[in-house]
């Protein structure tokens, strides 16, 4: 193989690795102006894919947008809640008539309430449920159908490890993510056969904006740190291989999994 006489880098890239490009793709990154979302949106941008920016809060996503475009990559704002039903479909309306196609979905968003279980309400628990779990089969839903006629796509999940492991007080979240596992599997034997995949990232402890008093506590930070083999937590930008595997044609036989990120925490007794 050639390199670069300056650098010593390959001057081509090696035909497996042209396996992980997502070049001509448009992908959807539900939860993406900050945070896991937004590192996802980040690399599936880098790897050559049109990234589809989405969250409440326009303004962020523009911004987003433009940092995305400055280091060379190209995406567009989509402003819509998960959990109202007609903005979810007048988005994937949008989708078809701007793009014509949507080759990648990552469901990104989700809620928490720590609380014990005797201390949520009804409409607590109502809620949760339908950000968590509900909204993400609807998602799936209105995917597939953009997918189904290309025959192929790939749907992603961002789940938690806490799908797979618990704590008290965390019941709701718990039972969602177990439940978006659940789907996972389920949409990939439903359209494994009709040319979709369908997996999950489940990350550990990162530290993400919607940590930071757990990260901003030593004694609390120190001790989620030391629930891993690798002592520490999670960069935001370390979930981006993860995703960019996943939504590649090197993960073409890849249906049905939930892709562990955590640093080794749900093996460590």
């Amino acid at each position: 193989m050639e390199t670069d006489k300056e650098t010593g880098m390959a001057a081509t890239i090696p035909p497996y690795l042209s396996a992980f490009s997502l070049a001509g793709q448009v992908a959807l990154v539900t939860g993406s102006g900050r945070g896991l979302g937004l590192e996802i949106a980040r690399a599936l941008a880098g790897s050559g894919a049109h990234v589809l920016l989405n969250g409440r809060d326009a303004a962020v996503l523009d911004a987003r947008v433009a940092e995305i475009a400055a280091a060379g990559g190209t995406a567009s704002a989509l402003a819509f809640d998960v959990s109202d039903r007609a903005a979810v479909r007048e988005a994937f309306a949008r989708i078809a008539q701007e793009h014509g196609r949507l080759d990648v979905l990552v469901q990104n968003v989700g809620q928490r309430n720590r609380k014990p279980l005797a201390d949520l309400t009804d409409d607590e628990i109502a809620t949760l449920l339908d950000v968590d779990l509900a909204s993400s089969l609807i998602l799936a839903r209105e995917a597939a159908r953009l997918m189904l006629p290309q025959g192929r796509g790939r749907l992603i999940a961002v789940t938690s490890v806490a799908g797979q492991i618990a704590r008290a007080n965390d019941s709701v979240y718990a039972a969602a993510k177990s439940g978006l596992n659940g789907m996972v599997r389920a949409l990939a034997a439903e359209y494994g056969p009709l040319g979709l995949t369908s997996n999950a990232i489940a990350p550990g402890f990162f530290a993400t904006e919607t940590n930071a008093a757990i990260t901003g506590d030593p004694e609390r930070a120190a001790y989620f740190a030391k629930r891993t083999p690798m002592n520490r937590w999670g960069r935001p930008d370390e979930i981006a291989g993860a995703a960019v595997f996943l939504a590649s044609a090197a993960a073409s036989y890849v249906n049905g999994h939930v892709l562990v990120v955590d640093g080794g925490a749900t093996i460590l007794m």
